[in-house]
């Protein structure tokens, strides 16, 4: 199939380079004429294991192409692919201006029959919102239809997440329409739904709700734990193994971050506020999240007490490991709460370290975890990537002034960092102390 795929973000630059491996002949369209020049040159625009390899495959074979032009991009393809940001406006609304926009477009170039794909992360009603600016403004009454294909891809896996995704989700408003993205979709032989676009585009929503609201509350009994003198990965294990919770999403830290859970959570609070209903349930999920990083940051100040002129080295600072992207990072709250007390930081982290220097600048940036630590008088562990969990910690520790680690991710077990001579306190476990 001829399909286009406007927005060249982490969604719809995998979207676009995974059909084109299936077969189709894809166009990626992005407004940003610096980041088409930058694909068109082989380089990515974001940081995703797998992504350099697949696009300048398909590339290479002629299947995958980029371009700043809509309209052609949409002439020529059967399946327009919407996939560009959803970001949150101030009140926790989604920013639909993007959405908005690239309908305005479509609606000016189409000439046939299109299907139009919501892939974007999109408020109930968005999929009525963009069939009316496309009815209104279209040249000719040319028939098309309007469907939700919500994505379920992870940054880090997200090629992965696309290839064999747990289920496809397909919004449609007839089950003829719905054959047309079954038959784009039919080489995954992967779980497909189809469903009314409303409620598709509920099924994103609640999904990602639901596991910020696991999240959320393993950290409520991790901090339960730590008063009760309890070790929350005993807890979690316990739990983990009754099938109707499970193990994933249970891992307790500093909390959701990213470019999904924090925006989604929010958006869904007021899209229930706006049909009258007030989830308080996940306002507090929110609330929960949101104090993580003061927590940890609240600690490290207790412990090191002064902590005015210490020196902190912080190994982490994408939002999770295997990216390199910045938003809603935890890191940002921890290391501007030790600045703001006095506290100076050397940071280290594989792959975000170019995105952080332009939100963090008043930071030392080293070239590796051992760089960062030397003559530190401790260490905060703030993204889990794995290059951390298989540190040599002997070494660590001869570099650092003080063997004192916070470890917001709980990557290390605490008797193994007692024998090795450490301080070392995490999340909803005792802390320990040197042998």
């Amino acid at each position: 199939m001829n399909i286009s795929v406007v927005g060249t973000g982490y969604v719809g630059l995998v979207t676009g380079a995974v059909f084109a491996d299936l077969g189709n002949d894809a166009v990626c369209v992005d407004k940003d004429p610096a980041k088409i020049e930058m694909l068109r040159a082989g380089q990515m625009p974001i940081y995703e294991p797998g992504l350099e390899e697949l696009v300048h495959r398909n590339v290479a074979d002629g299947r995958l192409s980029f371009t700043t032009e809509l309209e052609p991009a949409v002439r020529r393809s059967d399946i327009v692919f919407i996939a560009v940001g959803t970001p949150p406006k101030a009140s926790g609304e989604s920013d639909l201006s993007a959405v908005e926009e690239v309908a305005l477009g479509i609606a000016r170039a189409i000439d046939r029959y299109k299907v139009i794909v919501n892939k974007s992360t999109v408020p109930v009603g968005t999929g009525d919102l963009v069939r009316d600016i496309i009815q209104r403004n279209r040249r000719r009454p040319i028939d098309f239809d309007v469907v939700s294909n919500p994505e379920f891809l992870r940054e880090g896996s997200a090629i992965e997440d696309t290839l064999r995704p747990d289920r496809i989700v397909i919004g449609a408003p007839s089950q003829q329409v719905a054959m047309t993205l079954l038959e784009l979709y039919a080489p995954l032989e992967r779980p497909m739904i189809i469903t009314d676009v409303h409620s598709a585009e509920m099924i994103k929503y609640a999904s990602n709700a639901f596991l910020a609201m696991k999240i959320s509350f393993i950290n409520a009994i991790a901090n339960l734990c730590e008063l009760a003198s309890a070790d929350v990965t005993q807890v979690v294990k316990g739990m983990g193994l009754d099938p109707r919770i499970g193990r994933d999403f249970l891992q307790p830290g500093l909390g959701y971050g990213g470019s999904c859970f924090p925006k989604d959570t929010d958006s869904l609070i007021q899209t229930a506020a706006s049909l009258g209903y007030d989830f308080r349930l996940l306002r507090a999920a929110v609330e929960v999240n949101r104090e993580r990083a003061q927590r940890f940051v609240a600690l490290i100040r207790k412990i090191l007490d002064p902590v005015e002129d210490r020196v902190v080295a912080v190994l982490g600072l994408a939002f999770k490991a295997k990216t390199d992207d910045m938003r809603e990072a935890r890191s940002v709250e921890v290391i501007q709460g030790l600045l703001e007390a006095g506290a100076r930081v050397r940071a280290y982290d594989p792959a975000a370290m170019a995105n952080a220097k332009a939100v963090l600048p008043a930071v030392e940036y080293c070239q590796s975890s051992y760089d960062a630590a030397d003559g530190a008088d401790a260490v905060a562990i703030v993204t889990e990537w794995n290059e951390f969990k298989l540190l040599n910690l002997e070494r660590l520790r001869g570099l650092m002034r003080r063997p004192l680690v916070f470890d917001g991710r709980n990557i290390y077990e605490p008797e193994r960092m007692r024998r090795l001579g450490f301080e070392y306190h995490s999340i909803g476990r005792r802390p320990v102390f040197p042998a």
